[in-house]
């Protein structure tokens, strides 16, 4: 095992770890040298099995051999999860040869999904199991490896058995290992963990539960001593940042070493983007035709997986394709997302890997890492709003390494044929667009103090330094640290009256805190940040009577206003109050709804795809102007990955949009249109193509400012491609000075105001206030309804000011992470300096729309307009441009 080559590859990569993150791009070891690296017994196996290492294999076991970080970029399919356990597994059985193996747990396994976990453990049996068998057949009897799981379904029975014999390898999630951290019994076997593996690291680094995880890693750290890093992802953005949230900081504020291992052109992609009919206009043909092209493409291949955008979408598209393939077909088709129950989701994900399906429907739910055997082909109906996401999707296909991804595109209107052009492009040129990891969650923090004080009594300092070393709360200032262990340790005297007892204790004389009797349990039966979503019961009022007439979702709710119209059973009802979990309304019937029923769930268009759709724009439209149609088709077919029909119904669209308003907006033009309805109301269409998280920030401040100026509230609709400011009948204001009132500099405080008293911040105070224990789950084995709590939330927030760490994080995650205030105020600074400009284009005739304009208007009426309906006022709005043109031309 000791061979002079293999003690240089060693040498070499204790040299590398100088530079703390760097990126991988010398060539990979040969195979022999990897094989030199494992006991004879592993090789062999792993001979017999494979022959030949992956590309991350190569480059990942030699280096978590000698103790390095890593962090794997590679597509599904080619290798990852091997790459992670085999040194791992070659040490334990090193360590079993020589009876040197202990019962305690050496290696902890993190993966976002139960499922997942399930399927790892499984896939683990088969080496575990074969590696025992080869050494057998070479006369060395080698003691057992444990692999064992612990999450919440895990049996009460199963993790006494843990007790007394811990696994050498424990897979768990990330709220389970919270738990063990603070679990007295099971505690002890983590005091020697050696390696860490967090799969899905794409899935968690951008969001609160991988805020929650690296706090729980660097308490791990600082139990059991530093151990080997070594986190998996599908392709994803920024890779040094992404690296560092998985090894954290060092006490003198420098990222630990990690090497970068990506391999993102290891998988052959087959991508191509559709257009259903010759013109998108029409849009019950391209309906009909998307279905014709799913029948074909189920009949050609062995197993399809269709991708929906939403989980209605993903009903309504099965409900249809069983009625195009035939009664006898539906014992071959299924759906899977996450509003199903889970025995039925196992079902499918079961039938999946056997081969019995021909066909599965899905949303979000099947994007990661569960196995379901064999896809052939995926097929995404619509746009899946970042490249990462296409790609997740699609690599589910042709799921092995030298599989072809096979991944078709379908555009549904002239927006997702845009968006879908420049999506597919990135994906094959390797763009990904880049994640945002959360800084500084005050509520995460709360929740990781109470953990703490339940372990010994710490000084401030040292805790302090300890949070500081997480990448999330590499900011943290000491005034918010302190902040909220004043809230924790009951310095807010008001509100022990209000029920919100101290969860520790905190000294601020002596700095030192530790734990308050009875928030064990409190920690324990309430941890996580996972929100739990209420229903709103709807409540009609009329002829002096209150009628319950259905259910409307939490993310819906958070958008409604008082004034919006939103469609429900098929009929319009206008919003007259919001209390509680009630939502009061009157009928509406004459009025146009201003909210459509998939806000809550559609996922909104990544920054950087967003600014890619604007420089495509830029140079469709030039090429336009410069060369004219026919070579605007040519550079559209030689340099997209395009089918029948794009290319024509691209050009069309932007020739029709350069007639009417003479430019085509993007991330440098941003358009302000006039438009007037059916019911004689102006309203303001800013064509800013940012995406819907920018487009959310920047329509609310507007608003607020328009409201002002105007003298009366303003309704908002928002799209990735703009945003529409509706005023009452009557009412006008100057587009112009609106557009240039709005400065970088107020952006964060008018939307403070803007949000404040929202069903929207109500909510999302509601989440931040469970995950911060200042309103409880559970207490005493009794769970407390969500309406009980929406209660105390609402009763709470009228005694809490802006400076309350609760509050300041609600403020913090509703502008960072739900909106997107950063790139908001760089579009601003844009306006301010010049960079980006307002261009207000004066029609003579405001009851005409432009045709980038018709999403924008239609999407909050698409719950009852039918696709002829659509079609029809799309044609008539088409028809009357035309006439306009020829005029002017006359």
């Amino acid at each position: 095992m000791d061979s002079q080559s293999t003690k240089l590859i060693r040498r070499k990569i204790r040299e590398e770890t100088k530079n703390r993150i760097r990126v991988v791009t010398e060539p990979p070891p040969s195979d022999e040298n990897v094989y030199s690296l494992l006991e004879p017994f592993v090789a062999e196996w792993f001979r017999r099995e494979f022959k030949v290492f992956t590309l991350p294999q190569k480059y990942a076991i030699p280096r978590i051999k000698a103790g390095r970080n890593v962090l794997i970029f590679s597509p599904t399919g080619t290798g990852k999860t091997l790459a992670a356990f085999l040194s791992i597994i070659d040490d334990l059985f090193s360590l079993g040869k020589k009876n040197e193996l202990e019962d305690k747990v050496y290696c902890v396994y993190i993966s976002p999904l139960r499922a997942l976990s399930n399927d790892i453990r499984k896939n683990l049996l088969v080496p575990l199991e074969g590696i025992k068998e080869v050494a057998g057949e070479m006369g060395i009897d080698l003691p057992d490896v444990r692999a064992l799981v612990r999450t919440g379904d895990t049996p009460q029975h199963e993790r006494s058995k843990m007790l007394k014999k811990p696994p050498h390898i424990l897979i768990t999630t990330p709220e389970s290992l919270a738990i063990i951290l603070n679990a007295p019994k099971f505690r002890k076997h983590l005091s020697s963990v050696r390696w860490v593996i967090v799969d899905e690291v794409h899935e968690l680094s951008s969001n609160k539960r991988g805020a929650h995880l690296s706090l729980s890693l660097e308490r791990l750290r600082n139990f059991s001593g530093e151990f080997v890093r070594i986190g998996l992802s599908a392709t994803q953005a920024p890779v040094e940042e992404i690296a560092k949230w998985l090894v954290g900081f060092e006490d003198d504020g420098h990222p630990r070493p990690c090497d970068i291992i990506k391999v993102p052109s290891i998988k052959l992609l087959d991508l191509k983007v559709l257009c259903p009919t010759k013109d998108l206009r029409n849009r019950e043909e391209v309906g009909r035709k998307m279905y014709e092209y799913l029948k074909r493409f189920i009949k050609r291949y062995r197993t399809t997986l269709i991708f929906t955008n939403t989980r209605s979408g993903a009903e309504r598209v099965a409900h249809k394709l069983s009625e195009v393939l035939g009664r006898e077909f539906l014992q071959y088709l299924g759906t899977h997302h996450s509003s199903l129950g889970r025995e039925i989701r196992l079902e499918v994900e079961d039938k999946l890997k056997r081969g019995e399906l021909k066909a599965v429907v899905t949303s979000t739910s099947l994007e990661l890492g569960i196995d379901i055997g064999y896809i052939d082909l995926v097929v995404q109906i619509g746009s899946p709003k970042s490249v990462a996401k296409g790609l997740q999707r699609i690599g589910r296909a042709g799921h092995a390494l030298h599989k072809v991804s096979i991944g078709r595109f379908i555009a549904m209107d002239e927006d997702d044929l845009v968006e879908l052009t420049v999506l597919v492009k990135f994906a094959e040129e390797g763009k990904i667009d880049r994640i945002r990891i959360p800084r500084d969650p005050l509520d995460v923090l709360a929740q990781h103090l109470v953990g703490m004080s339940l372990e010994k009594k710490w000084h401030i300092e040292e805790a302090y330094r300890l949070i500081k070393r997480s990448y999330n709360f590499r900011t943290l200032s000491w005034e918010d640290f302190i902040s909220v262990l004043r809230y924790l340790g009951g310095y807010y005297v008001d509100l022990e009256y209000r029920s919100v007892y101290r969860k520790l204790w905190f000294d601020e004389v002596e700095g030192l805190f530790g734990r308050k009797k009875g928030a064990r349990m409190i920690y324990f039966l309430n941890l996580g940040t996972i929100p739990e979503e209420a229903d709103y019961e709807v409540i009609l009022m009329k002829d002096k009577r209150k009628r319950r007439i259905g259910k409307l979702s939490e993310p819906f709710v958070e958008r409604l206003v008082p004034g919006d119209v939103f469609v429900l059973g098929g009929r319009k009802f206008k919003v007259v109050r919001i209390k509680s979990n009630h939502v009061y309304v009157i009928e509406a019937e004459e009025e146009k709804p201003t909210v459509p029923s998939w806000i809550g769930e559609m996922l909104p268009r990544s920054w950087d795809l967003s600014i890619g759709v604007g420089e495509f724009r830029e140079k469709l439209e030039s090429i336009l102007r410069k060369k004219g149609e026919v070579e605007a088709i040519k550079w559209l077919r030689k340099n997209f990955k395009l089918g029948r029909y794009c290319a024509g119904n691209l050009v069309r669209y932007f020739k029709d949009q350069i007639m009417l308003l003479g430019v085509i907006p993007s991330h440098r033009k941003i358009v302000l249109e006039e438009y007037i309805d059916e019911l004689g109301r102006w309203s303001i269409i800013f064509h800013a193509p940012f995406g819907r998280r920018v487009n959310d920030a920047l329509s609310r401040a507007y608003a607020y400012k328009a409201s002002i100026l105007a003298k009366t509230n303003v309704g908002i609709g928002v799209t990735d491609d703009g945003f529409i400011l509706l005023f009452p009948r009557g009412v006008r204001i100057d587009p112009k000075e609106l557009a240039y009132s709005l400065k970088s500099s107020e952006l964060r405080d008018i939307l403070k105001e803007a949000i404040k008293g929202t069903e929207l911040f109500a909510n999302r105070f509601r989440h931040c206030a469970v995950r911060s224990f200042m309103i409880l789950r559970a207490y005493k084995g009794h769970v407390i309804s969500v309406e009980k709590r929406k209660l105390r939330a609402e009763r709470l927030l009228k005694y809490l000011g802006d400076d309350f760490p609760v509050i300041k994080e609600t403020f913090r995650e509703i502008l960072e992470d739900y909106m997107d205030v950063e790139h908001a105020e760089e579009v601003i600074r844009g306006i301010e300096e010049g960079r980006i400009k307002i261009i207000h284009v004066e029609k003579r005739d405001l009851t005409i729309a432009s045709p980038f304009a018709h999403n924008m208007i239609l999407s909050a009426e698409a719950d009852i307009l039918t696709m002829k309906d659509r079609e029809a006022w799309i044609m008539m709005m088409y028809e009357r441009i035309k006439k306009i043109v020829e005029e002017h031309r006359g």
